[in-house]
């Protein structure tokens, strides 16, 4: 085990599994004690926190549904009641339906907005409030913001949203020494990402970068870890795209 994050608190949201439990895994392993969220998971969500301790770290899983604002304030609540501070937030929960124009409902835009921006947003407003000095806040979009993708509009406009605030907020959060950025990530070999397409379409996916293969949730999980150590001090209001030379 590293010692890079000894004696930081990190929440990861959307930890119970892919990408998330990844991140939760990797900055365990570099001494933070970390706070598993999920909303709907809990054998996988316990699974990571078992995971965690068996490799000599410090985890606890704590369901909250994001989309709700008075479910995030639990969430922070029971964090620091649990580990009394927090240093690291890792806003990785969120949800992608893709359809045409023209088949997307009302329930399928309210839903993206409200755990992709609506969550995310009140988060970082929970970690402004109770993050200790130096705190680090680190958001997820995604590659596709930067391309031109049928049917993945609203999606594509939620993590817009979210690269915003990342922005907008840094001056804010500066006053306090907190960093906040934006990890934008490519197509990464998660089952949440492979369900539901053919081998042809991940192989087209696949060639849209410069090394012909999709990202791995373990590379996602190193520059979180980057962004959320002392080693980031420097950098705030960015948005990092992680997609292997994609766009």
């Amino acid at each position: 085990m590293d010692n890079k994050l000894k004696g930081k608190v990190a929440l990861v949201t959307g930890a119970s599994r892919g990408i998330g439990r990844e991140i939760a895994e990797e900055l365990a392993r570099n001494g933070a004690k970390v706070v598993v969220n999920y909303a709907s998971s809990p054998d996988k969500a316990e699974e990571v926190v078992t995971g965690i301790k068996n490799n000599g770290g410090e985890a606890v899983a704590i369901q909250a549904d994001i989309s709700s604002v008075a479910e995030v304030e639990r969430l922070f609540q029971e964090t620091l009641k649990v580990y009394e501070r927090i240093d690291i937030l890792v806003n990785n929960a969120g949800i992608m339906i893709t359809k045409p124009i023209a088949s997307v409902t009302e329930e399928d835009f309210d839903k993206q907005f409200a755990i992709n921006v609506k969550g995310t947003f009140f988060a970082c407003q929970q970690a402004a409030k109770h993050m200790e000095e130096n705190g680090r806040i680190i958001n997820f979009s995604t590659s596709v913001a930067g391309l031109m993708f049928p049917t993945y509009s609203v999606y594509a406009g939620t993590k817009g949203a979210v690269e915003q605030f990342t922005r907008q907020l840094a001056k804010e959060l500066g006053a306090k020494g907190i960093t906040i950025n934006t990890i934008a990530p490519g197509p990464i070999n998660t089952e949440l990402f492979t369900v539901g397409k053919s081998e042809e379409q991940i192989e087209g996916i696949r060639k849209t970068n410069a090394f012909g293969r999709l990202g791995e949730p373990d590379e996602i999980a190193s520059v979180t870890l980057f962004l959320a150590s002392e080693e980031s001090k420097w950098i705030t209001g960015q948005t990092i795209r992680v997609n292997g030379g994609m766009v």
